[in-house]
């Protein structure tokens, strides 16, 4: 893309623009990866609880707001460190958010909170080609989290990168069902979120070139997903995946693309006989049973569910970095053709997920394709 300068902060003129990425697996070249620094509890809210696992949800309502102890954040922040240093091995620039103080409440005049982390960009924002969508997501305590992303945003922009705020939504009671829980094993699947305003989480939609696969979930509603396939206009198509998940958020555990023609699945959120059609001549890949987490810290403080062995981040079409706990996946990876990269990451899932949730691919070396 080439860019015009107007002012002097605008992108010099022939400059090619920083941002371009158009589906999961071509060549990785730089890269956004979330911080800890300054990371709260997230708030006590129905859409939060509603998607936090077992005894950790509890613990989460009584420690809402709070500074995440040390003994959580110190083995976080060696894995992360360690991922950040592999990932430059491979000569992926890698750019981070400010320093943010989680704990400081802000308010609408609706609601007050305080704030939760910056562990996962991929949640706040979506890039699809040489744009940026900030996402309108439903935790009240995410409100205000792109704005530690936004010193890289503004750089981007000045340098040729499109950059848009979806609509700012105002997470008012009429957002969710107040008579919503959880479904039990046979029963349908259900949704706290109502109509009343979109909001979508951008972890919920996986790219494959002028495709987009998306899940509805219990921070992405239907009205979310109208509002992003009328922004992206006739050349892409949104496809939905029917998730049998009972607490679903975040579509990177249900369905991952790994390359082209090639997509994982999990065999327990994913009936394959209902996938969309341009899927049936795909290779479905089906994750393999996570091996069990054996340690009560990691077990209990986790804000994830137990498939983050499909949470995994693609170098290109044939690298692939995954936590080398889970031996199952890495021998499933070397069996489908992939070269699996080893990288300790357990204790990040306590800052709400692992490789793919910690990241945002910026630029990859690929062009925008039809893969259907």
């Amino acid at each position: 893309m080439i860019t015009r300068a107007i002012g002097p902060d605008a992108a010099p003129a022939r400059q090619v623009c920083p941002v371009n990425s158009h589906d999961e697996w071509d060549p990785l070249e730089e890269v956004i990866v979330g911080r800890l620094d300054g990371a709260a509890i997230p708030s006590d809210h129905p859409v939060v609880t509603c998607n936090i696992p077992g005894m950790t949800g509890r613990a989460q309502s009584l420690l809402a707001g709070f500074r995440y102890p040390k003994i959580m954040i110190e083995p976080a922040q060696r894995e992360l460190d360690g991922f950040i240093a592999l990932l430059q091995s491979f000569g992926v620039v890698v750019r981070r958010p400010e320093p943010v103080e989680h704990k400081k409440h802000f308010s609408t005049p609706e609601w007050s909170s305080c704030g939760f982390c910056n562990s996962c960009p991929r949640d706040s924002m979506l890039v699809i080609g040489d744009e940026i969508v900030e996402t309108p997501m439903a935790w009240p305590c995410r409100y205000f989290e792109t704005h530690s992303y936004r010193p890289i945003l503004k750089d981007y922009f000045r340098r040729g990168a499109r950059w848009t705020a979806a609509p700012r939504p105002q997470l008012t009671s009429e957002l969710f069902d107040a008579q919503f829980r959880p479904p039990k094993k046979g029963e349908p699947i259900s949704y706290i979120l109502t109509e009343f305003e979109p909001v979508f989480d951008a972890a919920d939609f996986v790219r494959c070139g002028r495709d987009l696969f998306v899940t509805r979930s219990n921070v992405t509603n239907a009205s979310g997903i109208e509002w992003l396939r009328r922004h992206l206009g006739d050349g892409y198509r949104i496809h939905e995946i029917e998730s049998r998940c009972p607490n679903p958020m975040h579509i990177d555990t249900t369905i991952l693309p790994l390359g082209p023609g090639k997509i994982l699945i999990n065999p327990e959120y994913i009936d394959v006989d209902r996938l969309p059609a341009i899927l049936k001549k795909w290779d479905i890949l089906v994750a393999p049973e996570p091996d069990p987490i054996t340690d009560r810290m990691l077990k209990i403080t986790s804000l994830c569910g137990k498939w983050l062995n499909m949470n995994v981040l693609m170098v290109d079409e044939k690298r692939v970095i995954v936590d080398p706990h889970h031996t199952g996946t890495m021998r499933a990876m070397e069996k489908w053709g992939f070269e699996p990269i080893p990288c300790e990451f357990l204790h990040y899932a306590a800052f709400g997920g692992a490789f793919h949730c910690a990241t945002l691919d910026v630029r990859r070396h690929g062009t925008l394709e039809s893969y259907f």
